[in-house]
């Protein structure tokens, strides 16, 4: 799998270093003919290779530099000379030549409006002469795109002319090429731009892709997704020059589907291990659109505080449960921790609104949490890696005969012991791992002798009353588990069979701290996120929001999760106190999430997204193993099944579902380098696959 985050990285240094991406275009559109046709393909081409490169990946991005109208070769060879080509320098050259080609006996041609026939060593331009101009520049990537026809005649003459090249530059630099045609196959002009932007609309969304740059691999595979199997042998793509492999993103290659994602730093300016993405800003936030730029967590306060507290420069050793019910909050308290300790995001303005609603004493010192991580499906040597990644280190290889997970928990002492500096992290999500017991017993139990308070430290007060600060080597975990919320004070000892992981917690870590989410005083935290959710998410009708907060609050406490959800209908109504006071919908909230999802199912419809194909989609979402589903071909595939019957374009049922009300039961992440979709809380992925519920009865809606 490849580090989106280390070649974001690589991008960032080039673009501090002055690198320069350059796209060349040689195109020849008018032979003379009085071909209309012809010469509007070619702009369409140049239209579509513009805006595909113009993708704003890097701040720097790609100068494009055109060709002027050429009509005999000396044009060309003044194009080459002007500019510099064969002396080029800089991260990335692409050079996109197209018009018309001409094969000779062993030699391929652009044909220029003044060639003669006959007299092409002459009068046209030997396209490898082009091609190498290119190749064996300075540039450190370079990549060619050859659409004329006949063009896969240039593969017989590219392979000793690339031999030609000194070895050191074939060895360090990702050099390409790329034919649109066979060798003895013509280009229909105008096809190769229809196909090029279909591409480029897919990699826009349905591929879900989230590198900064593509690989050649993956360039080809989403261009030929748009050809029927009898045009493939006609109008696929010929890679005759490989020298990036099958699975390296190229700088030459922008993704027009990247989306930056922002980057956490730990205290010591490494970026701690993330492998969730936006996970941690999303649940911060309480936004329920990826897009929202809101706010709107309130409330907390007891928590927080205990949190800031916990994380205060005066300790260096402990740890701390967060826990509560289904949906209650655990996620986002600690999320709003991770965001609010980063260093760098302290200067964007959505944390500052944040700061703004919070005590000082709530917010957590700049720096003070290392990594974090999230261990929803993880099993026990996946979240091991996760946790040295974390650390800032590189999970040594793991030999056959010795156990993975006894190994990475081993490294992850030996990087503890060499640290000098107290370590703090946040593990997110531990009920829902694939291998609790064993993550509990074989990974974090050993690390309790960091944790547990250290007997040679037992603070003593100093003269201005304060305690002695606890330094020195030390981890503290900051623990998010799932448990039931008990109805009153336990009579006993819980059977083994009864204790959930939170008392396993408990068990391994004697000194450890508890914070529930869903005590009594939550309902009013509710209340604050829902009135901020309706009124500033929905632009207004501020007592109307506070009334329908009222009523709803009480309802669903203490589910955020429902909260949320609910929020998300008041905000896109006229008068929600209105709506909330319903007889209709009050009953829909009483049944909770069921009851929420019963009813947008029905109201999606007016968009043009039938309410049968939304549970599908929904449902193939949370039967997703790992991290989501990806949208590309498998969503619908698997959309398919469970809908029981073809539609004709699951694509647009898709882009439908996540522009719609329905989003709001979605959450986004990264997985394979791929963006991939599951249901936003694991409560919620259970609902969706027991196969008795009736998502579809429609007395609910109102």
């Amino acid at each position: 799998m490849r580090n989106a985050v280390g070649e974001l990285g690589q991008n960032r240094a080039a673009e501090q270093n002055g690198s320069q991406r350059t796209l060349l275009t040689l195109a020849v559109r008018d032979y003379g003919d009085g071909d209309e046709s012809f010469t509007a393909g070619i702009d369409e081409q140049l239209d579509v290779v513009a805006e595909w490169w113009s993708s704003p990946v890097a701040s720097d991005g790609f100068r494009h530099v055109p060709a002027p109208t050429v009509t005999r070769r000396e044009h060309v060879e003044d194009f080459l000379r002007d500019n510099r080509v064969r002396e080029m320098e800089g991260e990335a050259l692409v050079l996109f030549i197209t018009g018309h080609g001409h094969a000779g006996t062993r030699t391929h041609f652009l044909q220029l409006p003044d060639s003669v026939k006959g007299r092409h060593l002459n009068t046209s331009v030997r396209t490898t002469d082009l091609i190498t101009a290119a190749l064996d520049s300075h540039a450190r990537n370079v990549l060619v795109i050859v659409n004329t026809c006949y063009a896969g005649k240039i593969s017989g003459e590219i392979d000793d002319l690339v031999e030609d090249i000194r070895a050191e530059r074939r060895n360090t630099c990702r050099l390409d090429v790329l034919v649109t045609a066979g060798h003895d196959r013509p280009v229909q002009v105008r096809r190769f731009s229809t196909l090029l932007r279909g591409a480029l609309e897919r990699l826009r969304t349905t591929a879900g892709i989230t590198t900064p740059h593509l690989s050649v691999v993956e360039l080809m595979s989403e261009f030929e997704r748009g050809l029927d199997p009898a045009e493939r042998k006609r109008h696929r793509l010929h890679r005759v020059v490989d020298g990036s492999g099958v699975l390296t993103p190229t700088p030459c290659i922008p993704n027009p589907g990247y989306r930056r994602v922002r980057e956490l730093t730990g205290a010591d300016g490494r970026n701690p291990g993330t492998p969730a993405g936006d996970h941690w800003l999303d649940r911060a936030t309480g936004r329920t659109q990826e897009q929202d730029p809101g706010w709107y967590f309130r409330g907390r306060e007891d928590i927080n505080r205990s949190i800031a507290a916990f994380l205060s420069p005066a300790r260096s050793r402990g740890v701390l449960l967060v826990t509560g019910s289904a949906g209650s909050g655990k996620s986002a308290v600690l999320a709003r921790a991770v965001v609010l300790s980063d260093p760098a995001f302290r200067d964007d303005p959505l944390c500052k609104t944040a700061l703004d609603l919070s005590g000082p004493d709530t917010v957590p010192a700049p720096g003070s949490i290392t990594g974090a991580v999230l261990a929803r499906h993880r099993g026990a040597a996946e979240l091991a890696h996760d946790i040295l990644e974390a650390l800032g280190e590189t999970p040594r290889r793991i030999r056959s005969t010795e156990d993975p997970v006894v190994e990475a928990a081993q490294q992850i002492l030996a990087v503890l012991r060499d640290r000098d500096e107290a370590v703090t992290l946040v593990i997110d999500g531990l009920d829902e791992a694939d291998e609790r017991q064993r993550i509990i017993e074989d990974v974090l139990a050993p690390l309790n002798a960091f944790c547990a308070p250290r007997l040679d430290q037992v603070p003593v007060p100093r003269l201005d009353g304060e305690p002695f600060a606890d330094r020195g080597r030390g981890l503290r975990l900051l623990i998010g588990v799932r448990s039931s919320r008990p109805l009153s004070e336990p009579s006993g000892e819980l059977p083994e069979e009864e204790q959930g992981h939170n008392e396993a917690l408990k068990a391994v870590f004697p000194t450890a701290e508890e914070q529930r989410t869903d005590d009594e005083g939550s309902e009013k935290d509710i209340a604050e996120y829902l009135h901020a959710l309706i009124c500033e998410g929905g632009g207004g009708h501020r007592d109307s929001a506070e009334e329908a907060a009222a009523l709803v609050a009480p309802v669903v406490w203490p589910s955020f999760i429902d909260a949320r959800i609910a929020g998300e209908q008041l905000r896109s109504v006229k008068d929600p106190a209105a709506v909330a006071r319903q007889p209709e919908w009050q009953r829909m909230l009483n049944n909770g999430t069921e009851g929420l999802l019963r009813r947008d199912l029905v109201l999606v419809e007016a968009d043009g997204l039938p309410s049968e194909v939304a549970l599908a989609l929904l449902r193939a979402s949370a039967f997703a193993g790992g991290a989501g589903i990806p949208w590309s071909t498998i969503w619908p595939q698997m959309a398919r099944v469970l809908l029981g019957r073809a539609l004709p374009d699951w694509d647009e049922m898709i882009a439908k579902l996540l522009k719609s009300r329905l989003n709001g039961y979605l959450a986004h992440d990264h997985e394979d380098d791929r963006r991939v979709y599951r249901p936003a809380h694991e409560t919620l992925a259970e609902a969706l696959r027991d196969i008795d519920t009736d998502w579809l009865d429609r007395g609910g809606a109102a």
